[in-house]
């Protein structure tokens, strides 16, 4: 990745982790395969706790037209992390592979007034994410046969859950 590309990705990210959220509603989307249930997630973006009474439409509006990107990378970035290969797509997998912004630039898109990310698979990972952001500030987050690890992103992404050393000295 250039050293510019580098960079805007960092811009993102310190947007995407500026978003607060609260989820509303949480469905497990079950598959012929009990091994590979997803979810759907409907979020809304919300005002820090420390912030003074506003209107809350108005904070998630607001929210989602400075907020919106940044928070779809941080989520289209933990989704590939998290991804790993399935079948056929082990000849494309690499363990050392980075999200790239192209990654993240090819699979958005602004549809009937709406921000979407939809991903099925890239170079290898199956990541079967879909991140949808509208004007209002609300947010679904949907993935296919990744279980609950969406829940895990948010909580990573609101701090709840830190990364942990594997494999390090004791």
């Amino acid at each position: 990745m250039t050293s510019e590309a580098r960079m805007i990705g960092y811009e993102l990210l310190k947007k995407g982790v500026l978003v607060s959220f609260r989820i509303l509603e949480d469905e497990v989307l079950t598959a012929p395969d009990e091994a590979e249930f997803g979810l759907r997630l409907l979020l809304k973006f919300v005002q820090e706790e420390s912030e003074e009474d506003f209107d809350e439409d108005e904070i998630a509006e607001n929210t989602a037209e400075w907020g919106a990107f940044g928070f779809i990378f941080i989520l289209a970035l933990l989704s590939f992390a998290d991804a790993k290969p399935r079948n056929a797509s082990v000849i494309d997998y690499q363990e050392k592979d980075e999200f790239r912004l192209l990654d993240f630039i090819e699979h958005l898109r602004f549809v009937r007034g709406e921000l979407h990310f939809d991903t099925d698979y890239i170079r290898g990972r199956r990541l079967k994410t879909r991140i949808v952001v509208r004007s209002n500030g609300t947010v679904t987050l949907e993935t296919t046969g990744r279980g609950k690890s969406a829940l895990r992103w948010l909580e990573r992404i609101q701090g709840k859950k830190l990364l942990e050393l594997v494999g390090g000295p004791s």
